[in-house]
């Protein structure tokens, strides 16, 4: 209800004030994370509905890596374009009309009735994401007042709940309603587009505001070309241990619980649900802990802790798994926020193309861990997989060699 209430405030009063461009305008911060939960709750519903029709259409576990690819490089390539034109131009309205790409997908997704059909309907919805992410990162930021790590964290928040929610509703309503009741959540991109329109109204007042006023805090640094490549390129080396170990869980820890310990399809979507609550709970961790104690020590502790945890959950029995997916999720969802800022903080002024490259590549390497370990899945067994990615977040070392980033205002 707080949420819905806030919502309600925004939309009878959009326009920024001098306050809200210099404070954190938390009716659009908290606006935007709801947004992003509906957007994700969508997307999650993908890799929801693998287990129904890997058994309706016959698809073998290298098809459903294909449709996550397809999904996740439609939501990945566009990104860092859509960021670098936002830089330049910012398009208050293009989230709305990015939902209106997943409303397509999502309604043909639920006619799809072909392995080819599906891939196209996924694409849109990727399509959708490519556009939603690097400007809601933007209009975050924007409505940070500042406070640039709780900002991020806020949006992380929603989205991440929102994925938490694609297997709860996949266990509710789609696995006994079949796959023609994916067209029941269209209602949820309607919602979206109406919020985010009120959205897009704030922020184009906040535009036109800024470009009155030379006030407004930018982050500066002094470190050289080279040694800002090196670091980003560590930085998504970690985005890549992270989003390879997502993938598994995400799109085959299902199939895994129902091999290895003969669980129901309802069951293991349970299980689903609680690693993607746990993620979504730790999201909202890493942002305001890394604005206090520094971002570096927020993405070591994120990435490199959540090894002991991995390491042991492919020895584990039912009951501990169950266990150990909790601080997995937690621990490892905290790093992205920390990453995000750390990351625009390295670069400053480049907030879009920053959100649109990592938010990319985030969603690309899940793509590609999807199809690569889905063909290992065949090759061997899920239970392999689980094995071999259990080591992933020890890559979390490379943290050592990032810089202290001391910024100044």
């Amino acid at each position: 209800m707080p949420i819905f209430a806030i919502t309600a405030h925004f939309m009878i009063d959009s326009s920024p004030t001098k306050t809200s461009i210099e404070k954190t305008v938390f009716p659009i911060l908290f606006a935007l994370s709801f947004s992003h939960l509906l957007n994700d709750t969508i997307q999650s519903l993908i890799p929801a509905i693998y287990p129904v029709i890997k058994t309706n259409y016959h698809l073998s576990f290298s098809q459903i890596g294909l449709i996550t690819l397809t999904f996740q490089l439609a939501a990945s390539l566009l990104q860092p374009f859509v960021g670098l034109y936002t830089d330049k131009k910012p398009q208050p309205y293009s989230l709305a009309t990015g939902m209106g790409f997943t409303l397509i997908g999502l309604v043909t997704l639920s006619q799809s009735t072909h392995f080819y059909t599906m891939l196209i309907s996924v694409s849109f919805i990727g399509i959708g994401s490519s556009i939603f992410h690097p400007e809601a990162s933007r209009m975050a930021q924007a409505a940070s007042g500042g406070k640039r790590g709780l900002a991020q964290s806020v949006f992380q928040l929603g989205g991440n709940a929102g994925s938490s929610l694609g297997p709860l509703l996949a266990a509710w309503i789609i696995v006994p309603h079949g796959q023609m009741s994916i067209i029941w959540f269209s209602a949820i991109a309607f919602l979206a587009i109406v919020i985010l329109t009120y959205v897009g109204n704030w922020y184009k007042g906040f535009v036109l505001s800024r470009s009155k006023k030379s006030t407004i805090q930018t982050v500066v640094n002094q470190f050289s070309r080279k040694k800002i490549i090196f670091s980003v390129s560590i930085l998504l080396f970690l985005i890549f241990s992270k989003y390879f170990y997502m993938a598994s869980l995400t799109n085959y820890f299902t199939f895994y619980l129902i091999d290895k310990f003969d669980v129901s399809v309802k069951t293991s979507q349970l299980y689903l649900f609680i690693f993607l609550f746990s993620v979504a709970a730790g999201s909202l961790l890493g942002g305001p802990i890394g604005d206090k104690i520094g971002r570096k020590y927020v993405i070591w502790a994120s990435i490199l802790g959540t090894a002991p945890f991995t390491l042991l959950l492919p020895h584990a029995n039912l009951f501990w798994v169950g266990v150990l997916i909790v601080p997995i999720g937690m621990i490892l969802a905290s790093a992205f926020s920390a990453i995000l800022v750390y990351a625009q903080e390295l670069i400053p002024g480049k907030v879009g193309l920053v959100a649109g490259l990592f938010f990319g590549f985030a969603f690309g390497m899940g793509g590609i861990g999807s199809a690569l370990l889905g063909k290992l899945a065949d090759r061997t067994s899920i239970e392999y997989v689980f094995n071999i990615c259990a080591f992933l977040p020890l890559i979390g070392l490379l943290t050592g060699f990032l810089p202290n980033i001391e910024t100044k205002k």
